[in-house]
C-alpha cells in the first residue's frame, strides 16, 4: 500500500497573498495523521512553494520527521554549473542541507535533449554519492515509448514521477497505465502526481457520482480517486495538492484497497466523465507564464466545462466570464502563438481550444 504525499503546489490563499498561518495548520495536521512526505520544486509557484517548505515545515518540525522531495529546472540549465547552483538555492530557499529525494523536472523528449546534453542524470548520480540526495529520478510527462527508452538509457534512477488516475488510465494523450507498466517493467518505484486530476474528480457529473455512492456511500469523489492510485502495487508515493485543512483531513483518513469491481466501476464513472468534459485541463498553470496576452486560460476552461456539463447554468457562468475578460483578456484575444500549448504537460490545442471557449461564452 503507498503512502499519501503532500505536494505543495496548490496552497491555500488570502487575498493577497498565500495563506501561510492556514498552511503551517496543514501541514501539523498532515505530520499527526502520519504522512512524511513533502513535494516541491525550484519553479513551484515562483518560489513561494519552497519558501512554504521552509516556513511551515522545515523551520518547525525535526528534520528526522519528515521527507522532503524537491526538482530541479533542468530545461533552464545550460550547464552542469547551471544545475548545481540551482540545486544550492532551492537548498537555501527550503533550509535544508540535503533532500530525500532529488528529480528532474518535466521530463518529456524536448527536455531530455538539454538533459542529456548536460548531463543531468550524472550531476543527480553525483548528489546521490556525495549524499546531498538520497534518492534520484524525475518527473515526465510523455509517451511511455519514451519512457522505455529514457529507463533504458538511465537505469541509475531510482523513481518516477508520473501522471496517474482512472481518468488517463487509458488516454491517449497521457497513456498513464502504460506509464505505470513500463516502471514496473523496469523496477522503478512509482510517484503518483494527480491523482486527482487537479480538482476534477472531485467534482463529477451527477451520474458518475451516483455510482460510487452506491457501492460506497461514506466515500467522497476524491477519497475514490487517491485509493486507485493507492491500491496499484509499485506506488510508493501518491501526492496529493491540498489546498485546505479539510482536504487534509479528507485525504489522511484509512482507507480500504480497491478491489477488481471497484476498479471497473471507476472505469465505468470514467467513460461518463469523458462524454461531458470538453477539455482535460488539470489547472496546473505552467501555460500561464508563457501567454504573452495574459489569458487566464485555465479559468477559462474551467468554466467552458461547467457550461458543456450543464449548459442552463449559462446565465451565471457567462457573467463570471465577463468579469474575468475586462479584468485580464478575453479568450478572443489568444493571437494563436502556441507558446502555452508547447508547455502543457496535457499536450492540449490550447490556441484551437480558446476560439471554442471564445464562440461558447459569447
Amino acid at each position: 500500500m503507498s503512502e499519501l504525499g503532500f505536494g505543495f503546489l496548490r496552497l491555500p490563499k488570502t487575498a493577497d497573498d498565500y495563506d501561510w498561518k492556514e498552511l503551517c495548520a496543514m501541514t501539523d495536521a498532515f505530520l499527526e495523521q502520519g504522512g512524511r512526505y513533502f513535494d516541491t520544486c525550484y519553479t513551484y509557484l515562483d518560489g513561494n512553494s519552497e519558501k512554504g517548505i521552509r516556513d511551515c515545515l522545515v523551520r518547525r518540525h525535526p528534520r528526522e520527521n519528515y521527507l522532503l522531495a524537491d526538482k530541479l529546472p533542468g530545461y533552464m540549465c545550460s550547464s552542469r554549473q547551471d544545475a548545481r547552483r540551482f540545486f544550492d538555492e532551492s537548498r537555501r530557499r527550503c533550509g535544508v542541507d540535503r533532500f530525500d529525494v532529488y528529480m528532474l523536472h518535466w521530463l518529456n523528449r524536448e527536455n531530455l535533449v538539454s538533459a542529456e546534453q548536460y548531463d543531468q542524470f550524472g550531476f543527480l548520480a553525483s548528489l546521490k554519492e556525495q549524499g546531498l540526495a538520497g534518492r534520484i529520478g524525475f518527473s515526465y510527462h510523455d509517451s511511455a515509448a519514451l519512457l522505455d527508452e529514457i529507463l533504458t538509457r538511465h537505469p541509475q534512477v531510482d523513481l518516477v514521477q508520473i501522471q496517474l488516475n482512472y481518468l488517463d488510465w487509458d488516454a491517449a494523450g497521457i497513456e498513464a497505465g502504460k506509464c505505470y507498466d513500463v516502471c514496473l517493467r523496469h523496477r522503478k518505484s512509482v510517484v503518483v502526481m494527480e491523482p486527482v486530476k487537479g480538482g476534477t474528480l472531485s467534482a463529477l457529473p451527477p451520474e458518475a457520482e451516483a455510482k460510487l455512492r452506491a457501492r460506497r456511500p461514506d466515500w467522497s469523489p476524491s477519497r475514490w480517486a487517491l485509493a486507485f492510485a493507492r491500491s496499484l502495487p509499485g506506488t510508493e508515493i501518491v501526492l496529493s495538492g491540498m489546498s485546505t485543512l479539510s482536504q487534509v483531513e479528507e485525504n489522511t483518513r484509512p482507507f480500504l484497497p480497491l478491489g477488481p469491481e471497484d476498479t471497473e466501476l471507476l472505469f465505468e464513472a470514467a467513460a461518463i466523465i469523458n462524454r461531458q468534459t470538453a477539455v482535460g485541463c488539470t489547472g496546473c498553470g505552467y501555460c500561464l507564464p508563457h501567454c504573452p496576452q495574459s489569458i487566464p486560460i485555465p479559468d477559462y476552461f474551467k468554466m467552458y466545462n461547467e457550461l458543456r456539463r450543464y449548459p442552463a447554468e449559462g446565465w451565471k457562468i457567462r457573467p463570471v466570464y465577463e468579469s474575468l475578460a475586462r479584468e485580464k483578456a478575453r479568450a478572443s484575444d489568444c493571437i494563436g502563438c502556441g507558446s502555452c500549448a508547447e508547455h502543457c504537460p496535457q499536450r492540449l490545442a490550447i490556441p484551437e481550444l480558446m476560439k471554442d471557449v471564445s464562440l461558447a461564452m459569447g
